[in-house]
């Protein structure tokens, strides 16, 4: 077998530095998009880095530069205070959850030797003795609450970076497009940098404070760090539903008012969805997927972590081969520090039409150069030989073999990403199609919509297969999980990661087959086919909900509040951010319940083989609406802005705004809000939240499950 190239000193000290790195620079950028001042003398006529004269916003002439200013931090302090409080107001609800789901896993878990606190017969090895299950229940208690804790701080940094950058971000567009992409683009990355290096350097100390513990009992150790993927999922879904249901039924009331009946410009400051409207942005886009991004980040870690604990690499204690999954983790900080630079300090970009090919770019650069830092970890954290478990067998791989499994989850991430951008940028003819279809009206814009939905499916569908087959085929269910690592480098899709957890959970289940010809597994897997359907359903009808309040209440503004539309008249702004609020509160608990409870009803009642049946259920029909749904969602949302940019002979003669093939656009748009911001995002943590929650109880399913077929 051999041993590894690098030492475990050097691991303990490389993971680290690096998640270190990660933070320093994320500060170094916050510091630079502080450097742009809120203060007036950056119109256009002041010198721009680039000298170019690609403006990215509209202003009357003769504006005061001071007006100007004051108006941005105007803007800018009500949407951070109003994200802050309804962030707030949704953490206080989702602690009381973590508090009661944390006393739930510690009960369960503890129960499974009857709260013994003598040590137990190891799972995976009868001759040995390890720690007793109520230390895994301690332990899976404490990692859940520090993966809920590290989710919520991730999320919530994010929104207070995009709430400070967005008016600098403005006063920058003045002076010129290159200006504005480097404050959004540095803004950005302080949000990406935290999340990752908070991530792994939390996870990194976890795994270590627990070893002092469990000592050789590796099984034991990496079982009860499941939790903290468990809790950063779990904040993430109520991150993303909330925000999701919040930023939508803002967008849909100010759109279908403002645009459609009112014909005035998005984002118009006399329309009163519109601060709601910016703080759903935030909470939504920002803040949840923050959280999912951490969410999805831990879980894979976990997941191969769980399946190496029982390799050769957790049986021989190879502390460095077990951190494999960390260290990628790490050097990809390194390789994402590059590549940044690449994007705000050797390019330049010159013209709105830039934007897109340098974020391309960036895909391509980042790929490049992990391949090259994975091969590497490969080589030197890795045996030349060793085994990895594979349901009840260790099967022998190389660490070639492993470096395929993470490039290929890599390569495939890059190619799924690009179909993404075909089917929903405007640039291309799918959208454009979309666009065109809009001369007959809405019903032939959404025909033409759903279409593209189905069809976008196909390609990253193969990918995924093809990723799926050839990890599984060198490394089993490690290889996918790692996979999973790599595919998240490049793009969050859920489809790897729920795999790898699942083929944790069956493997601590004790599931050697999932037979779906068994009724107990059919039964589980056509009812998990139909969660995702049934879960869309309460998110699609909470956004249309609370959207009809919302229009409600613009529409009474407008026709009520004298010299609203004169604009000498302010609406009231607060009134809309209360509905919005209200609604996303009361309305994010039915589907989180959903998702939550459906695997302890399951695993309680019908046992782990019905249950595998509902994961790989959700799993298979899951990650398809997804993608369906928010490339759909996209298309119809780029579609309107292709005919209101007018950039080609054919969108002008779609135009202007107002026209009725726009007004057509703007219900396309308006229909794919929820699809592409709630529905389909939401989507991707009820899969791998169902998943890593399956994993988390499976002593307790394994044990005491199936109490339906006892009777």
């Amino acid at each position: 077998m051999g041993a590894s190239l690098l030492p475990d000193l050097a691991t303990q000290i490389l993971i680290p530095v690096c998640g270190v790195i990660g933070i320093a620079f994320a500060l170094f950028q916050w510091v630079l998009v502080s450097s742009v001042k809120m203060s007036a003398g950056g119109g256009r006529d002041a010198a721009s880095k680039n000298g170019n004269t690609d403006y990215l916003i509209e202003e009357e002439e003769g504006v005061n530069d001071h007006s100007v200013v004051a108006k941005c931090a105007e803007i800018q302090n009500a949407i951070s205070e109003g994200s802050t409080s309804f962030l707030f107001t949704m953490y206080k609800y989702v602690g009381i959850f973590m508090v009661a789901f944390a006393v739930l896993i510690f009960v369960f878990l503890g129960s499974v030797d009857g709260f013994s606190t003598s040590h137990q017969v190891c799972t995976y090895d009868a001759t040995k003795m390890c720690k007793p299950a109520l230390a895994t229940a301690a332990f899976s208690t404490i990692s859940f609450l520090l993966g809920a804790v590290t989710s919520v701080v991730s999320g919530f940094l994010g929104m207070k970076i995009a709430t400070y950058a967005n008016a600098r971000t403005t006063l920058e567009a003045r002076k010129g497009v290159g200006k504005a992409f480097i404050v959004a683009f540095r803004s950005g990355a302080v949000m990406g940098f935290l999340l990752a290096a908070n991530g792994l350097v939390v996870l990194y100390i976890t795994i270590n404070l627990f070893k002092l513990y469990y000592g050789d009992d590796w099984g034991g150790l990496f079982e009860a760090i499941t939790g903290y993927g468990l809790g950063g999922s779990s904040m993430a879904l109520f991150g993303r539903v909330g925000g999701g249901i919040y930023t939508k039924a803002a967008d849909v009331g100010a759109d279908l008012v403002g645009k459609v009946e009112r014909n005035i410009p998005e984002d118009d400051p006399r329309n009163p969805a519109v601060i709601a409207d910016n703080v759903g942005d935030n909470v939504g886009d920002i803040a949840g997927m923050g959280s999912d991004l951490f969410g999805s980040y831990a879980e894979s870690s976990c997941a191969a972590l769980v399946v190496a604990s029982i390799s050769s690499f957790g049986i021989n204690h190879e502390f460095t081969a077990m951190l494999y999954p960390l260290i990628i983790s790490a050097v990809g900080i390194l390789v994402c520090l590059i590549t940044t630079l690449f994007a705000t300090d050797f390019f330049e970009i010159k013209a709105v039409k830039e934007i897109e090919p340098a974020l391309k770019k960036q895909l391509v650069i980042s790929t490049v150069l992990m391949t090259v830092g994975i091969a590497v970890v490969s080589w030197v954290a890795l045996p030349a030989s060793f085994t990895i478990f594979n349901f009840g067998t260790q099967k022998d791989v190389t660490n070639w073999q492993l470096f395929l499994c993470v490039a290929v989850g890599l390569w495939a991430g890059l190619i799924i990403g690009f179909v993404t951008e075909y089917y929903t940028s405007n640039a291309y003819s799918p959208v454009q199609d979309v666009a065109d279809s809009c001369r007959t009206g809405a019903a032939t814009n959404v025909i033409f919509g759903l279409a593209l939905g189905y069809k976008s499916v196909i390609i990253p569908i193969f990918a995924i297969a093809i990723s799926i087959f050839v990890s599984f085929s060198f490394a089993a269910m490690y290889g996918i999980a790692v996979a999973a690592l790599g595919m998240l480098s490049t793009i969050a899709t859920a489809a790897l990661v729920s795999l790898a957890l699942f083929g944790a959970f069956v493997s601590r289940a004790s599931i050697t087959t999932v037979d779906v010809l068994t009724p107990k597994v059919f039964i589980g897997l056509i009812v998990g086919a139909m969660l995702p359907y049934w879960f869309s359903a309460m998110t699609m009808k909470s956004v249309g909900s609370a959207a009809l309040k919302m229009v409600e209440e613009v529409r009474r503004q407008f026709n009520t509040i004298p010299g609203l539309m004169e604009g000498t008249a302010k609406p009231d702004y607060a009134t809309c951010v209360k509905i919005s609020t209200d609604a996303s509160i009361k309305e994010m608990i039915p589907p989180g319940a959903l998702v939550m409870l459906t695997p302890l009803i399951v695993g309680i009642f019908f046992g782990v083989e019905t249950l595998s049946g509902v994961l790989a259920g959700s799993l298979v029909s899951g990650v398809q609406i997804a993608i369906s749904a928010s490339n759909t969602g996209g298309a119809w949302d780029n579609a309107k802005k292709y005919i209101e940019a007018g950039a080609s002979d054919h969108a002008r003669s779609l135009g202007p705004k107002g026209s009725d093939p726009h007004k057509a656009a703007v219900i396309g748009d308006t229909i794919g809000d929820p699809l592409k911001d709630t529905s389909g995002p939401s989507l991707n943590i009820l899969i791998k939240l169902m998943a890593v929650e399956s994993l988390v109880f499976a002593p307790f399913f394994a044990t005491h499950g199936g109490l339906l077929f006892k009777i």
